[in-house]
């Protein structure tokens, strides 16, 4: 069975490869798709197939599933521009005959008033009409989110937000690789709401940061425009700053919190602590 891998070049698509692979998938087996196959040397290393595929040129994505009988599409990073991008992947998979589809979406992407919902919704709903067995992988938000501020915030004292003492439920990008590749390896339909097993809030993110550097960094909560004009002082694009700050008022209204444990079921094993994650976070 040929498994592919779109995007996986990105910080997850490496880590669903490899995974793969640890799960005893034959690298030989897989096709690592990828925009630019000159930052694939890498996978290929392993002895993986690499192969061109761009989400904007629909021409490329033929070639790229031939004789794959699962795929895995990693939603892309172009927001506003991912559902034609996402239709074109599925349609490609449907003329290439790919028999099981798996969708990084988001937690409860039917339900969620996130502004980032809107587009894996409906990304979701043309994975669904396309009539290839799918399977929706609901992925909670990345610890790795959170990476780039600890440097600030160990400079400033102050870890930023708007999420009041909501709940995260979040997990790393190799636990939420890890369920990719079980349910591409089982070829497991259905819809996957997956998080971490330890939800936690911004304060209690921001004691152990302080906790591992031992620099004095506590939780700073902002109004959301406050926090948004934070993010665009910091050098983010507005949109982008946007959709930060509606995730955070989200956040504290609990809708990126679970405790369904589906993930570490799915995976055989309890969820990264965020220790360790923010440990490894903090080495990167």
């Amino acid at each position: 069975m040929t498994i592919a891998v779109t995007g996986a070049t990105g910080h997850l698509g490496r880590l669903v490869v490899g995974a793969l692979i640890a799960r005893g998938a034959d690298p030989g087996d897989i096709v690592a798709t990828v925009r630019d196959t000159a930052k694939a040397a890498g996978l290929a290393a392993l002895g993986v197939q690499v192969r061109e595929a761009d989400y904007d040129r629909p021409e490329t994505l033929a070639g790229a599933f031939a004789g794959v009988g699962r795929l895995l599409l990693i939603s892309g990073n172009a927001i506003g521009q991912r559902v034609p991008q996402h239709t074109a992947v599925v349609e490609a998979a449907k003329a290439a005959g790919v028999g099981f589809l798996a969708y990084t979406s988001i937690l409860r992407a039917d339900t969620s008033p996130l502004g980032l919902a809107p587009e894996h919704l409906a990304t979701e709903r043309v994975v669904a009409a396309s009539g290839i067995p799918f399977a929706l992988l609901r992925n909670g938000w990345y610890v790795e989110n959170y990476a780039a501020s600890f440097g600030p915030a160990v400079e400033h004292g102050a870890l930023l937000g708007s999420a009041g003492e909501g709940r995260i439920a979040a997990a790393t990008r190799a636990d939420f690789a890890e369920a990719a590749a079980v349910v591409l390896l089982r070829g497991e339909a259905g819809v996957h709401e997956l998080a971490g097993d330890q939800p936690f809030t911004m304060a209690e993110l921001a004691a152990e940061v302080a906790r591992q550097t031992g620099a004095p960094v506590a939780y700073r909560d902002l109004p959301p425009d406050g926090y948004r004009a934070a993010l665009v002082t910091a050098g983010l694009p507005g949109q982008f700053a946007d959709l930060l700050a509606d995730t955070d008022v989200k956040i504290r209204d609990g809708h990126l919190d679970d405790t369904t444990g589906t993930l570490s079921r799915l995976i055989g094993r309890p969820t990264t602590p965020l220790a360790e994650a923010v440990a490894t976070a903090l080495k990167a």
